[in-house]
């Protein structure tokens, strides 16, 4: 057996070698930092900058399609029901959105599933211009639309349209690890007609194999989902925890139904829609992150966010909404004004969501 005093000093003696070859590598690949000489030689190797490699594509619907992406080290496993940050060049200018994750956390590619937005330039973009081999930044998982542990027996959700995605991430999930579960789960998923319906094939094989009860609603027929179709459809509601996904009426109308009639706490939304800007958004000004060196100008109503990666700023970024607290920076100086709220804060040291405040004239934040 070795001795203690001789084990230490070994380990210390590598830990010495280990910092000097860190060193060493540093010095080598001046001005270049060592992650980013490995980014440049491969972008999906990169800690920094986390890149993904579309390696497959697969059309869900006419709007509707799954990018199969290959990711690099940086990867932060997800819950199924999260989002992560998308990030494609468009004209030479990274813009951001963020999408549900369809595919299970343990699965080697990670999928996410795009619908174009009519007139939307990015998914538009995303869901139909993006080729096998493209490269994306992507950020990481975030977002409280996730089941509990315990899973609970009775379970229902109620998607319309791409309101599906974060649950089919749930449902894949379940049928791999806990398929028992499904077979006391409702689902209850619009669209227009069967052909439209998002991942309709998947979800009716689904319900063959585990006993789960599809709803399927085809609103150019039988018109908008109501609670009270709901109610028809799915008589014990009340008795389930509901996960609930899709436009904003339906989302409003389900939760004014759940808290006159059943328990608010027993629903959970996801909304895809960002917060409706004040009408006071703030005169905008001149925004510098202060530990990239980048300088940009944000006007009016624009999130510092935005702003900065305009400019060419790489900012920690996650929901874009104001609600997973990834994108926050700490003010050195100067006010930024809460575009939901038109609040403006000048306290130094504060933490600033970057992706939902805009510049109260000059500011410096600390990313």
């Amino acid at each position: 057996m070795c001795d203690a005093r001789n084990s230490v000093a070994y380990m210390g003696v590598l830990g010495d070698i280990g910092r000097r070859a860190r060193g060493a590598a540093a010095w080598f690949t001046q001005p270049l930092l060592p992650d980013d000489l490995l980014g440049t030689l491969n972008p999906l190797w990169s800690a920094t900058e986390p890149h993904a490699r579309v390696v497959g594509l697969r059309r869900e619907a006419a709007d509707t399609t799954t990018l199969l992406l290959r990711t690099g080290r940086a990867r932060t496993p997800h819950r199924a029901g999260q989002f992560v940050g998308i990030g494609i060049r468009l004209d030479g200018v990274w813009q951001w959105r963020t999408y549900s994750v369809t595919s299970c956390p343990d699965d080697p590619l990670l999928a996410v599933t795009i619908t174009e937005v009519p007139g939307g330039t990015v998914s538009g973009a995303l869901a139909h211009r993006t080729p096998v081999g493209a490269l994306l930044r992507i950020g990481p998982p975030a977002g409280e639309f996730v089941l509990p542990e315990p899973v609970p027996e009775k379970l229902l959700f109620v998607t319309a349209g791409s309101g599906i995605t974060p649950v089919m991430g749930m449902l894949r999930d379940l049928a791999a690890t806990r398929p028992e579960t499904l077979g006391g789960a409702v689902v209850v998923h619009c669209d227009r007609t069967p052909e439209e319906l998002v991942f309709g094939p998947e979800l009716r094989a689904l319900a063959g194999a585990t006993g789960l009860r599809l709803v399927e609603r085809h609103t150019a027929a039988d018109g908008r989902l109501t609670p009270d179709g709901l109610a028809d459809a799915v008589p014990d509601w009340a008795a389930r925890q509901t996960w609930a996904c899709g436009p904003g009426g339906l989302l409003d109308a389900l939760t004014e139904h759940w808290s006159r009639y059943g328990d608010p706490d027993a629903l959970h939304v996801e909304r895809f829609v960002p917060p409706t800007p004040a009408a006071d958004t703030g005169s905008g000004g001149r925004v510098t992150f202060t530990t990239s060196g980048i300088t940009a100008e944000a006007g009016p109503g624009v999130p510092l966010m935005a702003a900065g990666e305009a400019a060419g700023a790489l900012l920690p970024n996650g929901c874009r909404m104001g609600i997973c607290h990834t994108c926050v920076g700490k003010l050195r100086s100067g006010g930024v004004c809460d575009l939901r709220t038109g609040d403006v804060h000048d306290t130094p040291g504060q933490s600033v969501r970057t992706c939902v405040s805009g510049a109260a004239g000059d500011v410096e934040i600390e990313l």
